[in-house]
């Protein structure tokens, strides 16, 4: 685990002034003029991501100006960890919001170590006064973790290693995790999960952990745990394989919102599945034109065995629903169709259950965690249709794929009191100043934010 980079102690800490253009005026006065000349000398004007350190006469540096440009995004200050000499820094003047500010340094402080070494971060930061410094490492710690699990390679981030994780995470919250794996899949009724990963020499399975007071609302968390997908037998190319590690995007996310979920202890019974399989390539894969039983009781065709990702979640989604919890939340990097709608880093999601579409809306934008909602457009079941079994689990055609695989989803969701799914990238493809190309968290400080306004009550 990465180190966050923080300390409480102000003591012989640096300043940072975080300017936007035109600020660097309003220091005179404030500041020595020598500083501000250095600051004009070296062209800065509160420029993003800009860094202008100024030294002493013995080259000790004793403030450094950043440049958070015209959108003061609080989370660009990640970038100053990995790039400011050693030392402890603090804040100095206004900041919007310090407790975003000081999450963007810890979030840029992670970096991935497991196969190479890495230099450590020699910048630390000291929190500003009043923060709540538990809240500010446990979304931090939920990130990294969600970074770990997904950066892991799939020759070490298996079924058996998922589920270790997912062990350890309940081991440190006192939860219990009940496992349902290889053909006992078959004989519990959860044929969609077994089709999927039988080909693999690695047991599928179905990860299940509960923890909290059973008086409490039911908040049921489900994520795609598809470990690595060549496709199945519509084998993907080498370059779409190439990512393919992060097929489990969804289970990381989804475990990393229950670490916060139970570190907090929030008031909520909380479950959390993860069906856990390999899309892999044998004699016995499921094939194109399979008809398959459900949990459900739906019949599905297979329209393609690269869409394994919605017949996994939709046993899923219907176990958890069979509880009647007053909220589901699904996670899966679950379609490409998402990216070409909003990119990789604007994740959608679905629901009919407006109060909580806004909850999310909002959350999102506070806490600077981009989400969109997109509609779950009934019309569009009929691109589902099969002539042969009661769905086809993909589209008839090249339109809509998001929406239709979000419908398909919620043909397993029937008794809960709200569901949402979110079709999420799981990935950075370009480095952000809080966050470098690798498996990222996506949504999941919003969805606590929500569960906690909603259920703290």
């Amino acid at each position: 685990m990465t180190e966050f980079a923080i300390t409480n102690s102000k003591a012989k800490s640096v300043p940072i002034w975080c300017l936007a253009p035109g600020d660097l005026a309003e220091l005179k006065g404030k500041v020595p003029s020598q500083w501000i000349n250095w600051a004009k000398n070296n062209q800065f004007d509160g420029q993003p991501g800009k860094i202008v350190p100024v030294s002493d006469e013995k080259g000790k540096v004793v403030a450094v100006f950043f440049g958070n440009g015209v959108e003061n995004t609080p989370l660009n200050l990640g970038s100053l960890p990995k790039k400011l000499p050693v030392g402890t820094y603090h804040y100095e003047g206004k900041l919007d919001d310090p407790h975003l500010a000081s999450l963007g340094w810890m979030l840029g402080s992670y970096q991935f170590g497991q196969y190479t070494k890495f230099e450590r971060n020699k910048a630390i930061l000291a929190l500003p006064y009043g923060l709540d410094r538990n809240r500010l490492i446990r979304e931090a710690k939920a990130t990294f973790l969600a970074r770990d699990l997904i950066n892991t390679p799939a020759n070490d981030m298996g079924p058996d290693e998922l589920e270790a994780a997912t062990r350890k995470l309940a081991r440190a919250n006192k939860a219990t995790v009940r496992v349902i794996k290889g053909d006992r899949l078959l004989k519990d009724n959860f044929p969609m999960i077994h089709a999927v990963g039988r080909a693999s020499d690695r047991a599928p399975r179905l990860i299940d952990l509960q923890w909290g007071v059973k008086s409490h609302a039911k908040v049921t968390l489900v994520g795609k745990g598809v470990i690595f997908d060549t496709g199945g037998l519509n084998i993907k190319s080498g370059a779409s394989m190439l990512l393919m590690k992060k097929d489990m995007g969804g289970a990381a996310n989804v475990l990393a919102l229950a670490g916060m979920i139970m570190s907090a202890k929030l008031p909520v019974r909380l479950r959390l599945l993860i069906p856990a399989v390999e899309n892999s390539i044998s004699g016995n894969a499921f094939r194109p034109g399979d008809i398959l039983p459900s949990r459900k009781g739906i019949s599905v065709e297979i329209g393609n065995t690269d869409a394994e990702g919605r017949l996994v979640l939709g046993d899923s989604l219907a176990l958890a629903d069979e509880e009647k919890p007053d909220m589901i939340i699904d996670m899966a990097t679950l379609t490409g169709a998402a990216r070409v709608a909003l990119g990789p880093d604007l994740p959608p999601y679905y629901t009919d259950d407006e109060d909580l579409a806004a909850a999310i809306g909002r959350e999102a934008v506070n806490q600077l965690d981009p989400l969109w909602r997109m509609p779950l457009w009934r019309p569009y079941q009929k691109m589902l249709a099969s002539k042969v079994a009661d769905v086809n689990h993909i589209s008839s055609g090249g339109f809509a794929g998001s929406i239709t695989a979000a419908l398909f989803l919620s043909r397993f969701v029937e008794y809960t009191k709200s569901w949402v799914h979110f079709d999420i990238y799981g990935w950075v493809p370009t480095a952000q100043p809080w966050a470098p190309v690798g498996g990222e968290a996506q949504g999941i400080r919003a969805l606590y934010h929500v569960i906690s306004d909603r259920y703290r009550k």
